[in-house]
C-alpha cells in the first residue's frame, strides 16, 4: 500500500497466496450470496456502507451515522450478516473486489494483521496521527491496529473485562466489592453457602472459554501474559500453571457454572440471584439493561483483583476496528467517516447506545458503572492488555480455545491442557514467522 491507500500492483506474497487459495472453495457460494445482495454494497449518495456481524448494533450505527453526517455529509448504512463464519468468509472474499463495503467491522490484533497481510486494506496511519494529535486515541493501542508499522484499523469501541454483580444480592449478604484476592474468595464462599453459584463460566459458542484463562493469567502476572501471547514465554511456565490450578480449584469447589451454561442467560441469572458474579466485557451492560437492571442501582462491576497484592494491576481491553477496503466504491466518503468516527459528538451517541466505554479517552461513558471503571483504570494506572482472542496468530488462538473448552468440560487436566497449548504455540508461531519472512 502507498500512504494514500492506493494498492500497488505486485505479485502476491506467499502468505497472501495461501490465504486466497484457502478461500477458493467458497467462491461459488459467495457469488450466489453476492447476487442475492444485489446492489446493496454499491455506492449510494450520502452514505457509507458497513459490513457488520452484529445486527443488534444496526440502530447504533444509524444513530452515530446521523452525528457523522453533520460533520462529513455521509451517514452510515449497516449491512449485517449474523453468521460470524459466513461474515468472515464474505469479507475476505470480497475485500479486493467491487463487492467490498465501504467500511468493514473487524477484530484488532492478529485478526487484523492477518486481514492486512492478505492485501486490500487502506493505510490509515495519517488518520491515526490526526487523532493522536488531538488526544482522541491511546498510544498504547496503536500496535493492536497495525501491521508492519502501518495502521489499518480505527478503534470502534473500547470494552473492559469485568465481573458484573447484583448490588441487592451483595447488600443482602453483607458483601462489599472485593479489592483483594482474599476478599474475592470470601465473597465466593458466602455466595456458595447461600446456594448461589459464585461465578459464571461458559464455553458455549467456543470463544468464551478464553475469559477465565486470560483473567487468571493476567492477575497472576500481567507481564508474563504479554510475553506469552507474543510467543516469548511458555504455556508450561509457572504463572500459567498457577492460573490453571486456581481455575481448576474453583471448579472443584462448585464455584462455577457448568461449561454448557449459555452466557446469554447471564444478566437474568445475576438479576435472579442464581449467579453471583458474571465475568464478561463491559459491552454486556446492554444485556443488563435489557433484563431491567439499572446501572449502579441494580448492578455494579469491578475488575478482578490480583492474586498477590504486589502484582501490577491490569485490565483486559477489547476493541473492534473499522477498516477501509482499498476498492470501496465510496472510498472518499469512507475515509471522511473513518476520519471523524472518534469525534466526541459522534462518540457520545455511540457510547450511549452501547452503554460502554468509547475508544476516545476524552469521552466519559454515560453509564455510571462504566464511568467508574474508567476512573479506576486511570487512577490505578492499570496495564491495558489485549484480549486473548486477538493477541496471537488466529490458528493458535482457535486451537487453544478448543483445548480450554475441553478442560472446562473435564476432558483434560490443567497440565495436559497447557502441554497441548504449548505444543500448538511452537508450531503456529513458527508458521506465522515463516509466512512473515
Amino acid at each position: 500500500m502507498t500512504a494514500s491507500g492506493t494498492p500497488r500492483r505486485a505479485a502476491a506474497p506467499l502468505a497472501r497466496r495461501r490465504f486466497l487459495a484457502g478461500m477458493t472453495a467458497g467462491a461459488a457460494t459467495l457469488a450466489v450470496e453476492g447476487c442475492a445482495r444485489g446492489d446493496s454494497t454499491s455506492s449510494q449518495p450520502g452514505t457509507t456502507s458497513i459490513s457488520n456481524d452484529n445486527a443488534t448494533w444496526d440502530e447504533g450505527y444509524r444513530s452515530a451515522g446521523q452525528a457523522l453526517k453533520k460533520i462529513t455529509g455521509y451517514a452510515l448504512r449497516p449491512l449485517s450478516n449474523p453468521s460470524v463464519t459466513s461474515y468472515q468468509q464474505v469479507v475476505q472474499m470480497t475485500l479486493q473486489t467491487s463487492k467490498a463495503t465501504d467500511l468493514v467491522k473487524w477484530a484488532s490484533g492478529y485478526q487484523l494483521k492477518r486481514l492486512a497481510r492478505a492485501g486490500g486494506l487502506t493505510d490509515l496511519s495519517h488518520v491515526w496521527q490526526t487523532y493522536a494529535a488531538k488526544g482522541w486515541v491511546r498510544d498504547a493501542t496503536r500496535e493492536t491496529v497495525s501491521y508492519h508499522g502501518k495502521v489499518y484499523g480505527i478503534p470502534l469501541y473500547e470494552s473492559y473485562y469485568v465481573l458484573f454483580y447484583s448490588k441487592p444480592v451483595f447488600r443482602k449478604l453483607g458483601l462489599t466489592v472485593p479489592t483483594t484476592w482474599a476478599e474475592l474468595l470470601h465473597c465466593a464462599e458466602v455466595l456458595k453457602r447461600n446456594k448461589i453459584t459464585p461465578f459464571l463460566a461458559s464455553q458455549v459458542g467456543g470463544w468464551p472459554a478464553i475469559e477465565w484463562f486470560q483473567e487468571l493469567v493476567t492477575k497472576v502476572d500481567p507481564r508474563f501474559y504479554q510475553k506469552l501471547v507474543a510467543g516469548q514465554a511458555s504455556y508450561l511456565d509457572a504463572p500459567a500453571r498457577k492460573a490453571m490450578d486456581i481455575w481448576h480449584d474453583f471448579m472443584r469447589k462448585g464455584w462455577m457454572t457448568s461449561p454448557d451454561y449459555d452466557q446469554n442467560r447471564g444478566p437474568g441469572a445475576v438479576k435472579a440471584g442464581s449467579v453471583g458474579m458474571f465475568l464478561h466485557g463491559t459491552w454486556q451492560s446492554q444485556g443488563m439493561s435489557a433484563v431491567g437492571m439499572k446501572p449502579d442501582v441494580d448492578y455494579g462491576a469491578f475488575i478482578l483483583p490480583t492474586v498477590d497484592s504486589s502484582t501490577p494491576k491490569s485490565v483486559i481491553t477489547e476493541s473492534g476496528v473499522f477498516a477501509v477496503p482499498a476498492e470501496a466504491s465510496s472510498h472518499s466518503a469512507a475515509m471522511a467517516n473513518v476520519g471523524s468516527w472518534l469525534a466526541p459528538p459522534v462518540q457520545r451517541v455511540w457510547s450511549d447506545f452501547l452503554q460502554d466505554s468509547s475508544a476516545n479517552p476524552t469521552v466519559r461513558s454515560g453509564n455510571p458503572v462504566v464511568a467508574r471503571l474508567q476512573q479506576d483504570i486511570a487512577r490505578e494506572h492499570r496495564i491495558p492488555l489485549i484480549r486473548y482472542w486477538e493477541a496471537s496468530p488466529p490458528s493458535l488462538i482457535q486451537g487453544n480455545t478448543d483445548d480450554l473448552g475441553g478442560f472446562m468440560a473435564g476432558q483434560t487436566s490443567p497440565a495436559t491442557t497447557l502441554r497441548r497449548m504449548q505444543e500448538r504455540a511452537q508450531d503456529e508461531w513458527a508458521a506465522w514467522r515463516r509466512d512473515e519472512a
